[in-house]
């Protein structure tokens, strides 16, 4: 089992480390997502390691279906297959399940559903996800749990979250089966519960309540940041927040921006992951420590500033926004690779300045001047 330490707190926000046996998280923590083991915008794992990252995000049903588990496998897993001697978490694919295919059955045993890839007929249920983690290899490997829209009906979202339940269950005793085989690469593997339960607090207690009976590696929140609002965000979150173990990490899916991650961390969420840096950043979108920067704008055209002026990053010290800019019109993907860079720094830097803030016991007076800042448009 894993060993989480709760170092220090400032109200509900927490400051800690999680062992794993790719080595220490230090928490809070953003997680860098690179889906189909590659983060989107050719930067490589050095680069990660340049930029500061701790944990990597790759999605089970993405190297599922390309280049499939078994070839992962066969190349001594996922940590040998991209080059990367950190943590590395993979999503248990059930969020794809749901959000990818308009064709899927979704019954007791499992689902069944139609690839996005070649329309092709695939079968996945807590079993066989586990097992195609478990050929990965990852450091945290995430339950299979039902991902339903999160303002469906009360009565719907009860009984999907029985089900997931039930699934939790299946999934901690095939893990459990797979850890034990002499041919499992990483027989350390840990496994995270994912909490559901939609907008509905009354929902989300009591499966919360459900899933942490079971002694697992860590808690996630599932199911938000798919349509509701950021307030019923905030609201589950702070609902959920005092059922879930206080020595075990808590990690927000899907979830956010720079003012989404500083909110949930006074809330007591530990882990984070989100697309959007990276997604941004490939259509010129950058953060920077005064606000947010569109570089395709007319006023770049001659602007020799870095992206931010206060960030150390290799690309602050060494581009012109209106290089960059340029770059963009030219459409040369370097571009897309030095905003991708800097949004990574940018990420990785704030969750660090939280972590040292939460350490001096200044982090409430971070935060509330923070989010002043970095939801703004310049």
């Amino acid at each position: 089992m894993s060993e989480f330490k709760l170092l220090k707190t400032e109200g509900a926000a927490r400051r800690g480390v999680l062992s794993t046996v790719h080595g220490d998280i230090q928490t809070p923590v953003f997680m860098n997502v690179g889906t189909s083991a590659a983060i989107k915008g050719g930067i490589s794992t050095a680069d990660l390691k340049e930029l500061g990252c701790q944990v990597e995000l790759s999605n089970t049903y993405h190297l599922h279906v390309r280049p499939g588990e078994d070839v992962i496998y066969d190349m001594g897993g996922i940590h040998r297959f991209f080059n990367w001697d950190k943590p590395v978490l993979t999503d248990s694919g059930g969020f794809q399940v749901f959000s990818l295919s308009q064709l899927r059955n979704i019954h007791e045993d499992g689902v069944t559903f139609a690839s996005h890839f070649d329309g092709a007929k695939i079968y996945m249920s807590p079993e066989v996800s586990m097992q195609i983690q478990s050929k990965l290899a990852s450091t945290i490997a995430m339950a299979f749990d039902e991902c339903c829209v999160s303002t469906a009906e009360h009565s719907y979202i009860a009984n999907s979250c029985e089900r997931t339940t039930r699934w939790l269950h299946r999934c901690k005793e095939e893990m459990e089966r797979l850890n034990s085989l002499p041919e499992t690469i990483n027989r350390h593997q840990m496994l995270f519960g994912i909490n559901q339960g939609g907008i509905y607090e009354d929902l989300r207690i009591k499966h919360m309540n459900e899933i942490k009976k079971l002694d697992l590696d860590g808690f996630a929140i599932g199911g938000l940041a798919v349509g509701e609002t950021a307030d019923e965000m905030y609201r589950i979150i702070e609902a959920v927040e005092p059922h879930m173990p206080v020595n075990k990490p808590r990690y927000l899916m899907g979830v956010g921006t720079p003012i989404n991650i500083l909110e949930a961390v006074s809330r007591g969420v530990d882990f984070f992951d989100c697309v959007m840096p990276s997604r941004n950043a490939r259509h010129g979108n950058v953060f920077t420590s005064q606000g947010l920067v569109n570089l395709n704008n007319n006023k770049y055209l001659r602007d020799p500033r870095p992206i931010d002026e206060n960030c150390d990053c290799t690309v602050c010290k060494t581009f012109t926004r209106s290089y960059i800019r340029h770059l963009f019109k030219a459409r040369e993907l370097l571009g897309m690779r030095l905003c991708v860079y800097h949004n990574l720094y940018f990420y990785n830097k704030l969750m660090r300045d939280i972590r040292e803030h939460l350490e001096a016991g200044t982090f409430t007076a971070f935060k509330e001047e923070q989010v002043q800042i970095l939801g703004r448009k310049l």
